[in-house]
């Protein structure tokens, strides 16, 4: 089957990588050796997990910002498009124990709500990107393009297949 990818898919496909780039990678990593060790199955500790996630991000930024050379007047859209990155793409996981007290249409309009939440973040990153985009010289944008999609994790952005 062919695939019809349009130039706005592949900006809003690009952004998404490189904002979750970072998550992807930080959830394959396997669990630190001395944790391993001590609790048999390891637990991630969400604040660890989310400041190396923010760690990694901002050194790619740093990266893509040093290959594009940008001039000063593409400075203020770089700053727009790096901000709409920091924020996050969905929000806390639901508190198990309040979703269970809720009946199966209410979580599904819990459910609901925050997929419409991270609708509208991905929204504002692919339009931060888009305009961020159209300030870049030809040259530039086959510096993103390369630099943001699969964010160096292989032919199939970081997913493994099997078979």
């Amino acid at each position: 089957m062919a695939s019809t990818r349009t130039p706005f898919k592949s900006l809003v496909l690009a952004g998404l990588l490189a904002t979750v780039g970072a998550a992807a990678f930080a959830a394959d990593a396997p669990p630190p050796p001395a944790a391993a060790a001590t609790t048999g199955m390891a637990k991630h500790d969400p604040a660890k997990m989310q400041a190396k996630m923010q760690e990694r991000m901002q050194k790619h930024q740093a990266d893509l910002k040093a290959k594009l050379k940008l001039t000063a007047t593409q400075e203020p859209a770089w700053t727009t498009f790096t901000a709409s990155m920091q924020a996050p793409a969905h929000g806390p996981r639901p508190d198990k124990a309040a979703m269970e007290k809720l009946t199966t249409p209410e979580r599904m309009d819990k459910m609901r709500a925050m997929h419409a939440e991270r609708g509208t973040q991905m929204e504002k990153r692919a339009e931060a990107t888009k305009a961020f985009y159209a300030t870049l010289t030809p040259e530039q944008q086959k510096v993103f393009d390369a630099n943001t999609m699969h964010h160096g994790r292989g032919e199939h952005g970081g997913r493994h297949h099997k078979g």
